[in-house]
């Protein structure tokens, strides 16, 4: 079993920055890829970046440039910079984790709103 606490939203205004924060815990020999995925409200669950163990680095394409992953593996934490938000990435941010099994965080909300 792994586990996932998210920490780091937010209400910000438009061009705005925050940082997310996920802490693994328990199995964590087992995580291979750890990424941020985010749904906003009637919309599907999307990836927003992962992050391998090797550190290779996924991003969607709506984030590209403005969005930063990155992982401290001797903190089993993965980060989630974001610069110039803007009020489309308003959703709850989900921090998962893939290896033998996908675990996924409680979530936590990010507003970009003036």
């Amino acid at each position: 079993q792994v586990q996932l606490v998210e920490s780091g939203g937010g209400l910000v205004q438009p061009g705005g920055s925050l940082r997310l924060s996920c802490v693994a815990s328990g199995s964590i020999f087992t995580i291979i890829i750890m990424g941020w995925y985010r749904q906003a409200p009637g919309k599907q669950r999307e990836l927003v970046a992962s992050i391998t163990s090797g550190g290779s680095r996924n991003y969607a394409d709506s984030v590209k440039g403005r969005f930063t992953i990155s992982r401290d593996n001797a903190k089993n934490t993965v980060y989630l910079e974001m610069n110039s938000l803007q009020p489309e990435d308003t959703a709850v941010y989900y921090c998962r984790t893939t290896g033998n099994r996908i675990y996924w965080g409680q979530g936590t909300q990010v507003t970009v709103s003036s």
